[in-house]
Formats: structure tokens, sequence, C-alpha cells
């Protein structure tokens, strides 16, 4: 007898098989993961592209107009102002940190974190307060005249609305990206070559520019270059004082000309300036690395300071955080304590409502769109994917007035197509779905902060070990119930700060805001820009104290973070 292998290999080579159910392709849940990356950097590029496209067309008009007469001058006053604030944010941010990580000196552990406090405080709302203690009408110069007799033309005063009164106030609001990531690198150096260079005759001094200093260099470059990108994104700072930069010839070229081909223009040579800036960050740190080949953390030297020495760090800490914070802040509470227009209370409420509402959204939306990206790669970790990944995220080096121009172009074509099409089909408008609503906001905001959320969750996932993915996928799991019930609940804390990250940046955004705002949808930033501009600055305050406040609570979560975060931390070491 046959068994049922040989009954199938007896059969006649041209019997026909069994007709059975048709297979039906359907494309893997895996499958789909993995490919979201590809669509959302095809999706999140076609701003950059949009703008790079315009670099073809002809300049006329306003365009031509520009290029021939302005331009020049906006690319020197962006470079020297880019020169002044890098100078400035890499000798206070890095001075700063080395101070409270390795030295000893009253105030120590207070200035640990309220020099991060700054970051709070957007540039335009510092340039409001400063603006207001130091122009002619202000109190230092009344109290000068007073004490001295002058009269106007007796006496020389620096003038605050300056390209250096710019410099001034974005090295204040911008050194703590510098602090941050200095400190973070001189937490995690290792104290046995700090040890090695006290022993070799090195003073602290020498140790700290021999030995520290070349060690955190990545760190501090990198912290610069951000620096260096919020100050060509700045437009609220410079419109106010009137520094002519790319930022301001952008927003002129679309909100008065109303020229999109000028506006991209300009917006091309920006985002070509802020791309040298990153590529010049890439290239400086080269191939340099710098690993620790031990396990055990000890405490880090303490250079205890004493007499003059004490009292110049306490200087140096204090003078920033005066400046940076206390006092904007409390000129900001001086002039909206002189404002009595309690009807206006309402007004505020729908602002505050309109900032949570683009503030909220964006930040869910960015933390659903970075998992999906970060959790694609750790399936298929192809170079494709880490390539989507990473084009995904460039939209964090470019200017909000830029992105805002990237959007609005593309925007504006599907708009105007979409309602041809309903016109000549339906007889029926749709007027102007993306652009007349928040939705083209809402969609630059992603492009401009998803980098935020990205490098915090992608840090966070990278910290779970891959065997987990088995386990769950052995005990029945798939991908998105491995993502819900072990990959969620482990990144809860990261997934947190990104999304707070990225609400605090939509709140405090100016110019993209102020160009692709709906009508009659007013934020936060623009309510204080526009009293500002009209020279209504103790209105302006109520709204920039808003901002400042919504500010402080991820910047002191984020100080606490940075303090933490030399391993051993939690076994006591400080």
């Amino acid at each position: 007898m046959l068994d049922q292998g040989a009954q199938v290999s007896l059969a006649r080579p041209d019997a026909a098989a069994p007709a059975g159910p048709a297979r039906v392709w359907r494309p893997s849940l895996a499958g789909v993961v993995t490919a979201l990356p590809l669509v959302i950097a095809l999706v999140f590029t076609l701003p950059i592209a949009a703008i790079l496209l315009h670099l073809l067309l002809p300049a006329e008009g306003a365009a031509a107009h520009l290029a021939t007469t302005v331009l020049p001058g906006y690319a020197l006053t962006t470079l020297t102002l880019g020169l002044g604030v890098g100078i400035g944010v890499t000798i206070l941010g890095t001075a700063t940190a080395w101070l409270v990580t390795l030295c000893r000196f009253p105030g120590r552990s207070v200035f640990a974190w309220a020099l991060v406090l700054p970051l709070a405080v957007p540039g335009y709302v510092m340039a409001y307060a400063y603006t207001d203690v130091l122009q002619f009408a202000g109190p230092v110069q009344t109290a000068l005249r007073g004490l001295f007799g002058w009269e106007a033309g007796d006496y020389w005063f620096p003038q605050i609305r300056s390209a250096g009164g710019a410099t001034m106030m974005l090295v204040l609001v911008l050194y703590p990206y510098v602090y941050l990531l200095a400190r973070t690198a001189f937490l995690e150096q290792s104290v046995c070559t700090l040890e090695v260079a006290r022993t070799l005759g090195c003073s602290p001094w020498a140790s700290f520019r021999r030995v520290a200093l070349p060690a955190a260099r990545p760190a501090i470059v990198a912290g610069t270059a951000l620096a260096l990108m919020e100050t060509m994104a700045d437009y609220g700072t410079v419109a106010f004082f009137g520094v002519q930069t790319f930022t301001t010839g952008i927003v002129r070229a679309w909100l008065s000309y109303g020229d999109r081909v000028a506006a991209a223009q300009l917006s091309a040579v920006l985002l070509g300036i802020v791309l040298a800036v990153v590529l010049l960050e890439r290239h400086s740190r080269a191939q340099a690395r710098f690993h620790h080949t031990s396990a055990r953390y000890r405490f880090l030297p303490a250079y205890r300071l004493r007499g003059a020495r004490a009292m110049g760090a306490v200087l140096a800490c204090a003078v920033p955080v005066t400046f940076g914070f206390l006092l904007p802040v409390l000129v900001l509470t001086g002039m909206a304590l002189g404002v009595d227009e309690p009807g206006r209370l309402g007004r505020y409420a729908e602002l505050l409502r309109n900032s949570f509402v683009l503030g909220g959204i964006t930040a869910a939306l960015a933390v659903a769109t970075a998992i999906a990206m970060a959790y694609g790669a750790r399936l298929k970790p192809s170079p494709a994917t880490l390539t989507a990944n990473r084009l995904a995220s460039l939209g964090y080096a470019v200017p909000g007035a830029v992105m805002a121009v990237g959007v609005l172009i593309p925007s504006a074509a599907v708009d105007n197509a979409l309602d041809g099409w309903m016109r000549a089909t339906f007889g029926v408008s749709t007027g102007l779905l993306l652009t007349g609503s928040i939705a083209a906001l809402i969609y630059a905001y992603l492009v401009r902060f998803l980098a935020v959320s990205f490098t915090a969750i992608e840090a966070s996932l990278g910290k779970i070990n891959p065997n987990m993915d088995g386990a769950a996928r052995v005990l029945g799991c798939g991908p998105l119930a491995a993502v819900r019930r072990v990959h969620l609940p482990l990144m809860r804390p990261s997934l947190l700060a990104a999304g707070l990250l990225v609400f605090v940046d939509v709140v405090k955004e100016l110019p993209a805001t102020l160009m692709m705002r709906p009508f009659n949808f007013d934020t936060l930033a623009v309510q204080a820009y526009n009293f500002a501009s009209d020279e209504r600055l103790a209105e302006a305050a109520i709204p920039s104290l808003i901002i400042v406040g919504i500010g402080l609570v991820p910047v002191i979560l984020l100080s606490r973070t940075i303090a933490r975060s030399r391993p051993g931390t939690a076994q006591g070491l400080p």
C-alpha cells in the first residue's frame, strides 16, 4: 500500500492541480511600519524642495530689486550677527559650565539650574524688556540725566535698537545651549585624565585648557551650532530693533511685496547659510570620539575657590542669570502690573487657548510621527530607512520664515488645484482648506520641530534591549502590540519630555505663525509682537510673561536631567 507521498509522486505529470482559493496579496504590518520612514521623509522634505526649485526661476520684480539693492546688506548683517552671537555664547556657556561643574563656591548649587532659566525667555521678549529700560525715555537714561543734569545730546549712550543690541539679546537667551551641552560633557569626563594632568604639574586652569576643554569640544561646537541656527531663524528681535537680516527680508517679500519667488529665493540663500553651519559643525567634530575605559565612576575633583576667585565665580554666574532672566522678568512684571485693562482678560484667554491648541496638536503628532520613524528604523535598520529619518529631521535647521515659505507654496498650489477641480466638477468652491485653516500651520510646525521629538525618542528607544522585541514576538505580540505593551511604557518619560519640548517651541515660534496664521487667529507670540510693533510695550508684557511661564517647566526639567547625566549619580555622586 502506497502512502500519500507515493501517490502524489505516481500521479501523471500532466494532471491539473486542484484549483484552490485565489491568493490575495496583503502587505504585512511590519512592512508598512518599515516603509513609514520613507513616506514621512518624502512628505517632510517637500517644503525644502519647493524652495530649492524656485532657484531655477528667473528673478523678476521684487526678487531682482532685492538682489541688486539689499541682498549684500542682508548677508553682511546676518553673518556679523552670527559671528557675535557665536563668540558670546561659546565663552559664556563654556565658562559657566566649567565653574558650576568642577568648582565649589557660594551659590554653586543654585547657579547650576538657574543658568538654564534664560532659555525660557524668547529673544523678542528680551528685546521688549530691555527697550523699555534702556531707551531715551526709560528709567536708566532718565536717572542719568537727573543725576548729572544732562540734556539730550550732552552724553552718549549705547543704542539698544541696533545690531549690537540684537547680538546682546541673543547671547543672553542662547548661551544655555552651550552651557547645557558643555556641562553634560564635563560631567561625563573621566576623573583619571584630570588626575593625570594634576600629577604632571597642571594647575586647575591648565588642566581645563589642555584636557577638559579638548574633550568637551564636540559638545561645545554642537551647542554653538544650535545657537547659530536659532540666530539665523530669529525674526522678532531683529525686526523690533530694525536690523535687516535674511529673515526680515523674507517676511517683507512675502507679506509686503506678495512676491513668492523673491521670498523663496531669499529663503534658499538663508537655507544655504544654515546648512553650511551644520556641515561646519559636523566637520569640526570629524572622527573625534571620547570613550570611558572604566565602568567605575568616582567623584569629580572639586576645586574650592576662596576670596577674590570665589567672588569672581559668583559674579560670572550671576551676570547671565540676572540680565538674562531676573531683570527681564521683573521689568515685564512691572509693566504688566501697570496695565489696567480687565476687559482684555477674555482676549488673553482666547490667545492662550489658540496657543495651547496649536502646541498640543503639534506635540501629539510630532511624538506619534517620531515613534513611527524610530520604530521603523528599529525593525529594519537599512541605509534607506536611516537616511530617510535624517532627511525628515532636517527641518529643525530651517528657520521659521523659510519653513513658512516652503509650506505655503505647495499648500497654496494644492488649495487652488482642489478648488478648481471642485468648481469644474461639482460647481462647489472648497476655499482655502489648507492655507485658510491651521492645517498648513501645523504642518509647518511639524516639519520644523520633528527633530526635537525624534532625537529624544530615538535615544530612548535605543536603550531598550532588542531581546525584548524577540520575547514579545514569542509571546504572540505583533509589531503594534509590542510597541503598545512593551516599548511605550518604558519610554513614557521620554515621550512626555519630547512632547513638552515641542509644545514650548510652538508656543514661542513667531515668524512661521505670523506668516501662516488664519485670519483672526492670533497666538500669544503674535499678540506680543503686534503690541510691541505699535510701541505698546506695557500691553506686550502680559502675553510675554505667559510665554516665559510656559517655558519654565521644561527648562527646569531639562536642568534636572542634565544634573543627573553622570553615571553613578544614583549612588550619590554629584
